[in-house]
């Protein structure tokens, strides 16, 4: 109540971009090793959504990194799987407790400024159909899910983990943002994502036949 006896009038102020919150979570986060614990309580309301999308920036380049990929898909999977079972999203505490470098989301961010800069000028509500149901949230996590099980695997291979993570930037990005194109863009680079991988199982089972008959044909050559 004011001193006129009438309501209070509290502004309420928008959210966050998701740059703006990117760029806030690099100024809180710049000096010495943090934790995803020390992560979600800095973006509060948000977290789960950023944070997978957090998780995600380090693989947006063509250059594959098998050794933070299968922690950091672990910890995307975790949300997402929650998400698609229509779950509050949470982390165990071992995920949680995860330290990460000094410095080291500033560095991811710094280096991904023209992809947040990017998700600033796409990013807006629109084709709110594709984002208002509880039942397309869950299938958008489920999308995310699958995405983040590539993600995991840990193949020495250009753009094997670039696909599945901007699958998730946009997909993620999208609900963040009410945005629907953005949400049909993550599907359409998750689904180039998904043949890809088919095309790399495929080449892989041709090469392991044509070795496996040179093999054979080597073998009885040599026994004649």
């Amino acid at each position: 109540m004011n001193s006129q006896g009438g309501p209070r009038l509290v502004a309420v102020l928008p959210p966050r971009k998701v740059s703006e919150e990117l760029i806030h979570l690099q100024e809180r986060m710049a000096t010495g090793p943090v934790t995803l614990r020390q992560i979600i309580y800095v973006l509060r309301g948000r977290a789960y959504m950023l944070l997978m999308i957090l998780l995600a920036l380090p693989f947006i380049t063509p250059i594959p990194s098998p050794g933070l990929s299968t922690v950091f898909g672990l910890a995307i999977a975790f949300i997402s799987l929650r998400l698609t079972l229509g779950q509050r999203p949470w982390l165990p505490k071992k995920f949680q407790r995860t330290q990460l470098p000094a410095g080291f989301f500033s560095t991811v961010i710094r280096v991904a400024t023209r992809v947040i800069k990017m998700l600033e000028a796409l990013l807006q509500p629109r084709l709110p159909g594709l984002t208002g149901s509880t039942f397309l949230l869950r299938l958008h996590a489920l999308v995310i899910l699958i995405a983040a099980l590539e993600l995991l695997l840990p193949l020495p291979i250009p753009f094997s983990n670039a696909l599945p993570a901007w699958a998730i930037v946009l997909t993620a990005g999208g609900l963040l943002e009410r945005d629907g194109l953005a949400v049909l863009l993550g599907y359409i680079v998750f689904a180039a994502s998904v043949a890809y991988f088919v095309f790399i199982g495929d080449a892989t089972w041709q090469g392991i036949e044509a070795l496996w008959h040179w093999i054979e044909t080597w073998w009885a050559s040599w026994h004649q």
